[in-house]
């Protein structure tokens, strides 16, 4: 097998130390705890998507709210993107593995209340718990992999952590089909948390004996008034952004989103007061090397459109063309494949090619999701599953091509003692470019799917009425009854949960089953409506998708010069 690191053709820079310093000390059982820290790393990331399709099955089993709903998503949310840049920072001060251990240990013990949840009330603070302990846990798998592998061995520690991450954001869907299947009603959703806990257990025991502990060199007590300042800025940028759209967007969540900027500024400006021998929550320096600052920006860039991409397109299958929750995720291993494998590829490519390996997974990704737009184009709502591999597989490879060598990009030039402290940072960008992307995309979403369902509606009256005629209807009922269908889609298609029936209007999904043509004909029309109104509407969206991504291709091309491309490994040369 060819070696994932290029040989240098000058002599290497002296290894990154431990972090207390000196020379490197090469730990021997550093790729099990890899393991280890990887496995925490797929449960964080698959949370975060995996409950998008068991939302069907709590409502019913709950009795939840819309509301509710809404939080066990944002919940989980709000509070991982908080205390992540706190989570690094108690990492560098007290221990990454003591983090590490407490949060995975609180992963588990939440994981087990929310599948344990009795009430909705209960499932909401038991996942902004889980939320909690998993900003605590995540940073701390970044630091181990830089403060436990040399230089020459850390990209292949990030690629394999790259195919993880690529894996687990996509994944989710699949799994949690996998699991619900078509119990809606039952409590099967339960185990979509439950199973946390022996794979939990696992990681925790296998951490403890093999995961190495590492702390910052001469770190003080932690930055209390940065920690406040800092949560209240996030806060008032994060959770308007998960709330405002269900909430119709009121006035408090512009207040919000326009003092985030102000209270942000404070913390930049209070950071920047500390004194020399203080040490501040984030260390601004990390922003004057030249490969984190720009990483950064395309790392929330890029992650902006993922989320939103697998978010919107759920809705589609699941909504607009009534796939189950399993086949909708079956529909998405053509893209878990293809990231998989090009993150294990990538793990070579990176180091020969440095920042065009980025540029062109990114383009990749673009390319696949402008095949969606055409195979939805030409195959309207008789789209199927089988249509959409080909596209989906170029996405996914692009995909997998970008996150491996994007984290060694970002990292390499970061000292050992601030590693925390920037993998708080990097992944605190990524969620916030996650939560922007999932708000922006969400309201351009429903607000297309809201005004043309008039015109979708109208598409379809040809069809009703032949069908009602047939029917035995008189021509004057038909014209009311045309009416009122249009009326009655124009209202469900407004209303927060449009798999609901609207109070008086004669659209219900079990009608297609129906012995009366006539109720048959309104389901049927009602129907091929909502699959024409969601394929439309995706169709537009992508385009948000393509630019996002297309973005994130020529923002890669501003990346310095790795010294890695010219022969020596990037690591050994930013130290």
């Amino acid at each position: 097998m060819t070696d994932t690191t290029v040989a240098p053709t000058t002599p290497p820079a002296v290894p990154t130390g431990p972090p207390g310093g000196g020379e490197f000390e090469l730990d021997p059982r550093r790729w099990i705890a890899l393991l280890s820290v990887l496995t925490a790393v797929f449960m964080v990331l698959l949370d975060i998507s995996i409950v998008n399709v068991a939302i069907p099955s709590i409502r019913s089993n709950l009795s939840a709210t819309n509301a509710d709903i809404q939080f066990v998503i944002a919940g989980y949310g709000l509070a991982y993107a908080l205390v992540l840049i706190t989570g690094g920072r108690l990492g560098d001060i007290y221990g990454r593995k003591r983090l590490f251990m407490i949060g995975m240990t609180g992963f588990v013990i939440a994981s087990a209340l929310c599948g344990l949840a009795q009430s909705a009330v209960m499932l909401d603070i038991s996942r902004v718990i889980q939320g909690v302990m998993a900003a605590l846990m995540f940073p701390q798998a970044l630091s181990v992999i830089q403060v436990t592998f040399p230089p020459a061995e850390r990209a292949r520690a990030f690629g394999i952590l790259g195919a993880i991450i690529g894996v687990a954001t996509i994944t989710g869907p699949l799994v949690g089909g996998v699991i619900i299947r078509d119990d809606i009603m039952g409590s099967s959703w339960r185990w979509i948390f439950l199973v946390n806990l022996p794979i939990g257990l696992v990681s925790l025991f296998v951490a403890a004996r093999e995961v190495r502990e590492s702390k910052a060199p001469h770190s003080s007590g932690l930055d209390v008034v940065g920690v406040v300042i800092a949560s209240v800025g996030l806060f008032l940028l994060v959770y308007p952004l998960v709330e405002g759209q269900d909430a119709g967007w009121p006035v408090w969540t512009f207040i919000c989103l326009a003092l985030s900027p102000v209270v942000l500024a404070l913390f930049v400006l209070y950071e920047r007061s500390l004194p020399a021998n203080r040490f501040p929550l984030v260390q601004l320096s990390l922003f004057r090397i030249p490969s984190f600052r720009i990483g950064v920006m395309i790392s929330a860039l890029f992650l902006a459109g993922v989320p939103a991409f697998f978010f919107t397109f759920s809705l589609m299958l699941q909504i607009g063309l009534g796939y189950s929750a399993l086949h909708a995720g079956l529909t998405t291993v053509p893209w878990s494949l293809g990231a998989a494998v090009a993150s294990g590829m990538s793990v070579r490519l990176g180091p020969r090619f440095g920042k065009w390996t980025i540029s062109v997974g990114a383009a990749m990704l673009a390319l696949g999701v402008l095949g969606v737009i055409l195979t939805l184009d030409a195959r309207g709502a008789n789209v199927s599953s089988y249509d959409l591999i080909p596209s989906f597989l170029v996405a996914g490879l692009g995909l997998g091509t970008v996150v491996a060598p994007l984290l060694n990009i970002i990292l390499a030039g970061v000292p050992g003692r601030d590693a925390g402290s920037a993998s708080g940072v990097l992944t605190t960008f990524q969620q916030l470019g996650g939560a922007v992307g999932v708000a922006v995309v969400g309201v351009v979403f429903f607000s297309l799917l809201n005004s043309q369902a008039n015109i979708v509606a109208t598409g379809v009256t040809s069809q009703l009425s032949s069908q009602l005629s047939a029917a035995g209807q008189p021509p004057q009922q038909v014209s009311a009854e045309v009416v009122q269908f249009t009326q009655c889609f124009d209202k469900r298609a407004a209303s927060s949960d449009p798999t609901q029936p609207v109070p008086g209007c004669p659209l219900s999904a079990s009608g297609a089953t129906s012995t009366n043509p006539v109720t048959r004909a309104f389901a049927s029309a009602a129907k091929l409506a909502v699959a024409r109104d969601y394929v439309t509407t995706i169709q537009a969206t992508l385009f948000i998708n393509v630019g996002l991504w297309s973005a994130t291709a020529i923002l890669a091309t501003l990346l310095p010069r790795r010294r890695a491309e010219a022969g020596v490994p990037a690591a050994a040369a930013a130290h």
